[in-house]
């Protein structure tokens, strides 16, 4: 099966927004017990800085492997259609 543009997009944007969550939590638990205060507003901050990267990266991961998935498909039907000869 493959996945449209959108489809990888959304998946991403679902993906990151539940990991944004976690990690928004997180960072208001964890950064004080290493001497980081930081307030809510520079938690947020940090995270969409991080939130753009992460949709980026995982958007084009996505289009990579289905691109290769796509390729090895193609190239495993030529093969049986060339062996069914």
């Amino acid at each position: 099966m493959n996945q449209t543009r959108l489809g990888s997009l959304i998946e991403s944007l679902i993906n990151v927004v539940v990991g944004f969550s976690i990690n928004f939590t997180a960072n208001m638990f964890i950064f004080p017990l290493f001497g980081f205060h930081i307030t809510a507003g520079a938690n947020l901050a940090l995270g969409l800085v991080y939130t753009v990267i992460s949709v980026v990266r995982s958007y084009c991961i996505r289009r990579w492997f289905n691109a290769k998935l796509h390729h090895m498909a193609q190239a495993a039907a030529s093969a049986l259609t060339r062996s069914a000869r």
